[in-house]
């Protein structure tokens, strides 16, 4: 029986040699029930690497090709644009989505094409030593399950005990994925956990919250997408939860979730993995890209918390081509060279103030065991007409959250016959 280790050589020997420019699919969805996140993610993501070859010439004197292929959020379609676009060079590829995630680890470990699920997909991929190809940095679903309740603990003097927590989530793959950790932090920290599903596309909540309104739960964590969000927000509204104690993912934390409910909003509570504000970079975008008719989209997500942390993704793939090129010598780089990138990667906050993006993100490295990175969180509170900061960046419990990812890789490796990718470590 071949490994993916084994498959992953195959992949790359039969792909040959390096396109002559460098290629990233962006696996967008412009269309369909979550178009309203997956635009701004995507301006970003294009717009910077737009910046880089308009500025720059691209990167290390080759010129960044985007191949855009749109999945709507569905999973099938997800795998046919990764079949479609990777024997064109493909880099790495960003799906923006769990379940498509799950679909191509094997895929892209055989393929020898790198993943970069950044804050989202399989939280176990974190361990390189078994998935050689995923990265899931700077911080994954279960660091953002354990900062939500590590935020909770600092706001109840050190303790939650008896108090009831409800985690609405997604019905799937992407909403399951905490579940785990959160059930693992109610038995540490004693306080009661119950789940509430909300259905795709979302639209549907009302059961939801009138089982909420009896409850009475202490608080709220969504783990949410698309309109399920705005729905959510409006129903808190409805039955008047207080906001302050109804808290989204990062995934639920952006303008469109709240705006349509404006001021009635304020106090509804969102981590975030990349900080918000005015960058420098962002005027660069609009001289260079933007004013030069070749935006991504109409030049209005520019700043909003999901274009920054697209660009934000942009930029941590174009450093790790940097690192490739560095480490091969060579700057038409093949995607396995690419994944060297990935794992030597090293962020510091003086290389993101040199980018035009100061203190964007944690300072984080990545190694062959470690493709996970810090886990860090800021917290994020809606007032009314914006977002605003509460905290600087909280660490998770590496030592509830660490355990689950060794465990869940290891059943993994086993189900799959992947020996260690790292040796001895």
């Amino acid at each position: 029986m071949k490994t993916l280790a084994t498959l992953a050589l195959a992949g790359v020997m039969a792909a040959g040699p390096a396109m002559a420019d460098l290629v990233i699919p962006d696996l967008h969805y412009r269309t369909g029930a979550y178009a309203a996140g997956g635009i701004p993610f995507s301006d970003g993501y294009q717009d910077y690497f737009n910046l880089l070859n308009a500025r720059d010439g691209g990167i290390g004197g080759e010129t960044i090709r985007i191949i855009s292929c749109e999945t709507a959020y569905d999973t099938e379609r997800g795998v046919e644009c990764y079949e479609s676009t990777k024997g064109e060079g493909a880099l790495v590829y960003q799906p923006l989505s769990t379940g498509i995630t799950y679909q191509l680890i094997p895929r892209a470990t055989a393929d020898g094409i790198p993943l970069h699920t950044m804050g989202y997909g399989r939280t176990s991929a974190a361990n390189g030593d078994v998935f050689s190809h995923v990265f899931n940095y700077p911080a994954n679903y279960w660091d953002a399950a354990s900062v939500i309740i590590n935020n909770l603990l600092e706001e109840n003097d050190g303790s939650l005990e008896g108090k009831r927590i409800t985690l609405l989530y997604h019905n799937s793959a992407y909403g399951r994925e905490p579940i785990r950790t959160l059930e693992t932090l109610a038995e540490q920290h004693g306080f009661e956990l119950t789940q509430l599903a909300v259905d795709h596309p979302g639209q549907e909540q009302g059961n939801q919250w009138l089982t909420i309104r009896r409850d009475r739960p202490d608080y709220v964590i969504m783990w949410g997408w698309g309109v399920m969000n705005q729905v959510a927000v409006q129903e808190a509204v409805n039955i008047r939860f207080p906001m302050e104690n109804f808290i989204g993912n990062w995934w639920a934390g952006g303008e469109h979730d709240v705006t349509s409910v404006g001021e009635a909003a304020a106090g509804y509570r969102a981590l975030n993995m990349n900080r918000l504000g005015d960058m420098p970079v962002f005027d660069e975008i609009r001289t260079h890209v933007h004013e030069a008719g070749m935006a991504a989209g109409d030049g209005s997500n520019v700043g909003s918390v999901l274009y920054t942390r697209g660009m934000y993704a942009a930029m941590l793939a174009a450093e790790a081509i940097r690192a490739a090129q560095e480490i091969h010598g060579v700057s038409a780089i093949t995607p396995e060279m690419m994944r060297d990138g990935m794992e030597s990667l090293e962020m510091t906050n003086a290389r993101m103030e040199e980018l035009g993006m100061p203190d964007i993100g944690p300072e984080f490295s990545v190694s062959c065991q470690d493709h996970g990175g810090t886990g860090l969180a800021i917290m994020t509170q809606w007032n009314g007409t914006e977002w605003v900061t509460l905290s600087d960046y909280v660490a998770p419990d590496d030592s509830v959250t660490q355990p689950l990812i060794e465990e869940d890789s290891a059943q993994f490796a086993a189900e799959n016959n992947i020996a260690s990718q790292c040796g001895e470590s």
